[in-house]
Parts: structure tokens; C-alpha cells; sequence
């Protein structure tokens, strides 16, 4: 019975540990968003063609996050779960502030993704009952799916192409591939997968967690930086030539009327 207790007590912390989190994310999200219209507008910044790829991009990341979260969900070790942990929450924190909770499917769907398991061991330094971590897994299936229905919504109400999905699975069968193959931890096989797919080799990445970190954020930084150079010198080019154009189009038009 006193086990019992501890369990229920347990369980209330960290619901309400949690529903703390996820009301100071979304307050965090809504002031980002609707700060009297001062958000960054991205599509002011890169090309039309980029800001379309990134959202592609967006929603494939985002399923793809959910269905690592289940894979090592069920298969981690002892000594990488603390990152998993941290992992986690992280992305049931994202889902839970995006989340309308002004219905009922929401109200379920928060209870589902809350990471009963993981805080329980950075808290309490305990697992939890398995029926928790299934209805865990299920909300991320849910959500990976969602995911790919928003990706494909997208996609074919812009008229964009879907062979981003090819690209996509090349480097999310990398990770794993690697992971396996080099027998690296999931944030190493991360950053050998990004630094070989990009072009940078993977021997140097860096040793601490924080330079790990570093080396993803310089590493898609750069590739998403040369892909809007890219795009914006095409513009540039199209434009120019097409003013041009224009400008000897306008001059023929004024000889004729002359």
C-alpha cells in the first residue's frame, strides 16, 4: 500500500511538473508569435522556393523525431537514457504547448504525451508501469502521423514536389545505419550522418555534448545558408534577365508608337 501511495504521489508530480511546462512553453510560443507583429517573418528573408522546402522539411523532422523517440523508447540502454530522458520531454513539451486543449481530443492527447517514465527517472530516479510508456509510444505514432498528413497537405495544396522525401529517408536510414555499423550513440550517429551527408567528413564533431550540439547547428546552418544562396542568386539572375526583357520590350513598344 505504501508503494501504492508513493506511485500515486509520484504520478501527480509529475503531471503537474509537467502541465507547468507546457503552460510556460505556450505562453513562450504565443508572445513569439504575436508580438504586435515584430515576429520574424521568414518569408521576408529567404526566397519563396526555400521557405517552401524548410516547411517540407519542418514536418518530415518532426515525424521523423516521433519515430526515433519510439525506437529507442523500446530499445536504449542504461547508459544513453538520461539523453532520452532529456530527449523526451523535450519533444512531448513541443506537442503538448501546439496542442488545442480547449477540447476534449486534446485533453486526451495531452494526458497520452506526457513522458510519465522519463521525468520519473531524472525526479525520482525510477521507471514507471509499462501501460504508461505504451500510451506514451501511441501519442508519438499519432503524432508522427499527423506529421506526414500535414507534410503531404502542404505539399499538394502549394503544387510542390514530393521527392524531398527521398532525400529525407537517405539520411534518417543513415542515422540508424551508422549508429549500428560505427556502434556510436544516437547524438554521434547524428552528427557523422550530417557531417558526411553535407560533405564536411565526420572525423572532428566535437567531444561534449554542448559541441556536438554545436557542430549539427553549424553543419545544417551552413547547408541551409548555401541552399538560400543558392535560390537567391537564381532570383537574383532571373530577375535581372527578365528586366532586361522587359526594358527591350518597353523600347520596341515606344518605337512603334513614335
Amino acid at each position: 500500500m505504501q508503494i501504492l501511495d508513493n506511485r500515486l504521489i509520484q504520478l501527480v508530480i509529475v503531471m503537474v511538473i509537467f502541465l507547468v511546462f507546457t503552460v510556460l512553453a505556450k505562453l513562450i510560443y504565443d508572445k513569439l508569435i504575436s508580438d504586435d507583429g515584430k515576429s520574424i517573418n521568414i518569408s521576408r528573408i529567404l526566397p519563396e522556393d526555400e521557405v517552401h522546402s524548410l516547411r517540407q522539411v519542418f514536418y518530415l523532422i518532426l515525424m521523423a523525431l516521433c519515430v526515433v523517440n519510439i525506437s529507442y523508447t523500446l530499445t536504449v540502454s542504461k547508459i544513453d537514457f538520461p539523453y532520452l530522458a532529456i530527449f523526451d520531454i523535450a519533444l512531448s513539451l513541443y506537442f503538448a504547448a501546439a496542442l488545442d486543449k480547449s477540447s476534449t481530443k486534446g485533453k486526451i492527447l495531452w494526458l497520452l504525451v506526457v513522458p510519465y517514465g522519463s521525468l520519473s527517472y531524472l525526479l525520482f530516479n525510477s521507471g514507471y508501469e509499462i501501460f504508461l510508456i505504451i500510451i506514451h509510444i501511441l501519442a508519438f505514432i499519432y503524432f508522427a502521423k499527423q506529421s506526414f498528413d500535414k507534410f503531404m497537405e502542404y505539399t499538394h495544396s502549394n503544387g510542390l514536389g514530393i521527392t524531398i522525401i527521398l532525400l529525407f529517408t537517405i539520411i534518417f536510414v543513415s542515422f540508424f545505419v551508422t549508429q549500428y555499423s560505427e556502434n556510436v550513440n544516437p547524438l554521434d550517429s547524428l552528427v557523422i550522418a550530417s557531417n558526411e551527408f553535407t560533405g564536411n567528413g565526420y572525423s572532428v564533431f566535437g567531444d561534449t555534448i554542448a559541441g556536438k550540439m554545436n557542430s549539427l547547428l553549424l553543419v545544417w546552418g551552413g547547408y541551409v545558408m548555401s541552399g538560400v544562396g543558392a535560390a537567391t542568386l537564381t532570383a537574383a539572375i532571373l530577375t535581372r534577365h527578365f528586366k532586361k526583357e522587359f526594358k527591350e520590350l518597353r523600347e520596341l513598344i515606344e518605337e512603334g508608337d513614335e
